[in-house]
């Protein structure tokens, strides 16, 4: 398949994840939603850590130098490598993710310039760096190819993506068919993604591990989670995390972390 139809089927594949709406009006929070807060305590963790896994590896490579994070988050790709950044510039859709960065970033003595907006939407506003990380957003981008030539095109030496091998949300299929008689879809996974950066002409190599973190520490805090993400009222925690154990999802297993990387 070449890079259009494999585009194509990308896009297809993230679009059979939407929730129907018969569940979806039902929800009391939004189950897409992501909050900073636990974003911001994974990434003190990854600061106090120095993790070194691939995806830390491939891109101090070609540090010191500077550092485009797209889709930075609370900065969990990005801080850690503090001591070897010339510059960072950190986008992203979210105002109050990309403010818990800055507020890491002061304290650790780094100079970030933020930009709010969706990539590569706002790419004509940010400068080239000599590498370029978006770590856990591709499952997040209909529009793919798009998304990874921008990158390309605003990296000097190298880009570098982590994500999951499955769709991040995944693990909650059983609970789905559980409570909402909902089968989710399998794909796309991380080979989709390898395949359409190498229909593009990127010179791709991959890197694998298991994930160093737990998703989550506790029962509950998973019945919490689940509770949001399956439109359910949340005081049905209880009822989930007495389900999730009588199909024996507890403890989660950890993902699998995919590093796909290339030289420009």
């Amino acid at each position: 398949m070449d890079a259009d139809a494999l585009d194509a089927r990308w896009r297809a594949h993230l679009e059979s994840w939407a929730i129907p709406a018969r569940i979806l009006d039902g929800a009391a929070a939004d189950p897409w939603a992501h909050h900073p807060h636990r974003f911001g305590v994974r990434s003190d963790l990854a600061v106090a850590v120095s993790d070194r896994g691939p995806t830390m590896t491939r891109v101090a490579e070609l540090l010191p130098g500077s550092l485009l994070d797209v889709g930075a988050g609370t900065g969990a790709s990005s801080l850690p490598l503090r001591a070897q950044l010339t510059s960072l510039v950190a986008v992203d859709t979210s105002a109050a993710m990309l403010a818990e960065l800055t507020v890491r970033a002061d304290k650790l003595g780094v100079a970030v310039d933020t930009v709010e907006g969706r990539w590569p939407d706002v790419a004509p506003a940010v400068p080239s760096a000599d590498v370029a990380v978006a770590a856990h957003v591709v499952y997040n981008v209909p529009d793919l190819a798009d998304f990874l030539r921008a990158l390309n095109t605003h990296a000097r030496h190298r880009v570098v993506l982590e994500l999951t091998h499955r769709h991040p949300m995944s693990w909650l299929g059983p609970l789905w068919e559980h409570f909402h008689s909902l089968k989710r879809p399998v794909r796309p996974i991380a080979e989709d993604c390898v395949a359409l950066a190498a229909a593009l002409g990127f010179a791709v190599q991959v890197d694998e591990r298991e994930a160093p973190l737990e998703r989550f520490s506790t029962i509950d805090e998973l019945a919490t989670s689940a509770c949001r993400r399956l439109c359910l009222d949340p005081s049905r925690a209880p009822e989930v995390a007495d389900t999730a154990m009588e199909l024996g999802m507890w403890p989660v297993p950890r993902d699998r972390w995919v590093t796909v990387w290339w030289n420009v």
